[in-house]
């Protein structure tokens, strides 16, 4: 049980557990030359993770809901960007990098690393023995709230861009009207409340430590492979057009907010 093992040794066998994870699924996606298995492996990961590190808690009620919480998210994101890769076939990232087997293996590897950061303070709290508190109870909220801001945006976008009228067009209807990237916001605000979950259970040394969870999330969405990518790709394509210019400027980047007036 995970109880009697210390937290560096929890630690090491979940992240040796993500790098194999990918190493796996890699080498298919290699040699077919497919992207149907990045994205879906991505979510993939954090199921099988979280229920590797279930078995071996407890299992109490704090853990059985953080493990249904983690799982729940985690099907419906794969089952979405599943769909998604099916509809546009290839995903325009991995362009010269899929046909290169050590920047596609460095991608793969990659991902493995940030499942497990993300995971960290989740794999922290399956390790103890843990009780149910307000911050807890707070967090049931926010995750909620998050998911259904995830699933509504990216049912929106799917819709939108699905429609032949909107053929060229940038959504800026539904939630999109009030941040151009609802969908990160979602996703950031999971794990802040997944945090949020654990938070009352961990020792000061494991609250520090599962802050890397948050912080990790935040960073790669907002300077790395998520704000950043999306918003040279907007601009490279309608830069130019003043009404993506005035949407832009009225429309918050990342949090859901009224719109300023230009």
């Amino acid at each position: 049980m995970w109880y009697n093992i210390n937290m560096l040794e929890q630690l090491f066998i979940l992240l040796s557990v993500s790098i194999v994870i990918q190493i796996i699924l890699f080498i298919p996606a290699f040699i077919y030359k497919t992207d149907k298995l990045t994205d879906l492996s991505y979510s993939f990961s954090f199921f099988i993770l979280s229920l590797f590190a279930f078995w071996q808690s407890p299992q109490n009620t704090g853990h059985i809901l953080l493990f249904a919480m983690i799982s729940l998210w985690a099907f419906r994101l794969g089952g979405y960007l599943f769909v998604r890769i099916r509809k546009i076939k290839r995903d325009k990232r991995f362009d010269g990098i899929r046909e290169n087997f050590f920047r596609f293996l460095k991608f793969w590897l990659g991902q493995g690393v940030v499942v497990w950061l993300v995971m960290i303070s989740s794999i922290l709290y399956f390790g103890e023995l843990v009780q149910l508190n307000y911050f807890a109870y707070t967090a049931i909220v926010a995750w909620g709230i998050a998911l259904i801001i995830e699933i509504v945006s990216d049912w929106q976008k799917y819709v939108f861009i699905n429609n032949k009228e909107n053929k060229g067009k940038w959504i800026e209807s539904g939630l999109w009207k009030y941040s151009r990237h609802p969908n990160y916001f979602g996703e950031i605000l999971h794990w802040v409340a997944i945090y949020l979950f654990v938070f009352g259970s961990l020792e000061t040394l494991g609250k520090l430590i599962g802050l890397i969870s948050p912080v990790a999330i935040f960073v790669i969405i907002v300077f790395a492979t998520g704000l950043p990518i999306l918003e040279r790709e907007a601009d490279k394509r309608w830069g130019s057009d003043q009404n993506y210019i005035k949407y832009k400027k009225r429309t918050s980047v990342l949090i859901p907010w009224f719109n300023k007036k230009i």
